[in-house]
């Protein structure tokens, strides 16, 4: 698995054949979407959010809740190995970034904030996340 994940480290050029402009300046260059302005952040199917850039399931819709922030927010990740954590000193704050364990990209951030059930808040980027609907046709 180990040899697997490094080959999902890819240099620029090839994210950038593969994404939109939105989706490289957010997923590769650490960017932020406008709040409020995610095509996911009102989805309430059942299913799973998977990584924009290498399709790893991260969130899965259980765990999403409403933050109020703006961007679609998440209670804690599909599993311990999905998500990895990064110290972030940009903006004049102290925050911990997220990022897909599997290909690097940036999905957001996680704050102390959440509901009871874990306490954490990820709130991550729209464009960082594909939506993987589970629920079957006619339901």
């Amino acid at each position: 698995m180990d040899n697997e994940k490094k080959s999902l480290i890819k240099p620029d050029e090839y994210w950038r054949e593969r994404l939109s402009e939105e989706e490289f300046r957010v997923c590769r260059m650490q960017g932020t979407e406008a709040p409020f302005s995610g095509t996911l952040l009102h989805n309430r199917a059942t299913g799973t959010y998977n990584c924009t850039c290498c399709e790893t399931a991260l969130f899965h819709s259980g765990n999403k809740f409403d933050s109020g922030c703006g961007w679609p927010s998440f209670d804690a990740p599909i599993d311990d190995q999905a998500i990895r954590y990064l110290k972030d000193l940009s903006h004049g704050m102290v925050r911990t970034e997220i990022r897909c364990a599997v290909c690097d990209s940036h999905l957001g951030h996680v704050f102390p904030d959440g509901p009871p059930t874990t306490g954490e808040r990820f709130c991550v980027n729209s464009v960082s996340l594909i939506f993987n609907n589970l629920q079957k046709s006619g339901d």
